[in-house]
């Protein structure tokens, strides 16, 4: 009997501790993040092998970061929307000493006049490569309209 309990106890402390080893928590968003350089790339200038993957898929939410040389690509896509006339807005590229973070917002139609033309809104940007994971976040923050900007 003390034996099975003895067993018992030294099996829980191993698997306890197997599980415990492997993991890590890194909190990354722990401290204030700089504002970080960007430019929105055009379709036409994304680099080809980023385009066909977004090209595969296009057809549900992704976030894609693509290094070349010196830059570092992200690009958010939405997914099929029903309509045309959405927009993403960035709201912030930013970084600390332990990540980059991407915070976009999915803006949709003024007009529902485009209704029926399904879309596949999508953003890239293009920065500066960085040796530091990236955070893809889509914005809380409600966005108002012109009327309610007062103006």
């Amino acid at each position: 009997m003390k034996k099975a309990v003895f067993l018992r106890i030294v099996l829980t402390a191993a698997v306890l501790a197997l599980l415990l080893s492997g993991c890590r928590f890194v909190r990354v968003e722990e401290e204030e993040r700089k504002p970080v350089d960007y430019t929105v790339v055009e379709r036409r200038d994304i680099p080809e092998e980023l385009s066909r993957l977004m090209e595969e898929k296009k057809e549900k939410e992704f976030q894609l970061s693509y290094e070349t040389g010196e830059d570092l690509y992200l690009a958010k896509g939405y997914g099929r929307q029903m309509s045309g006339g959405y927009s993403i807005q960035v709201e912030e590229l930013g970084e600390s000493s332990n990540g980059i973070f991407f915070v976009t917002k999915l803006l949709g139609p003024e007009d529902l006049k485009e209704a029926g033309v399904p879309s596949y809104p999508c953003i890239v940007i293009k920065t500066r490569k960085q040796e530091k994971p990236v955070t893809f976040r889509e914005s809380s923050s409600p966005v108002k309209k012109e009327s309610e900007k007062g103006e």
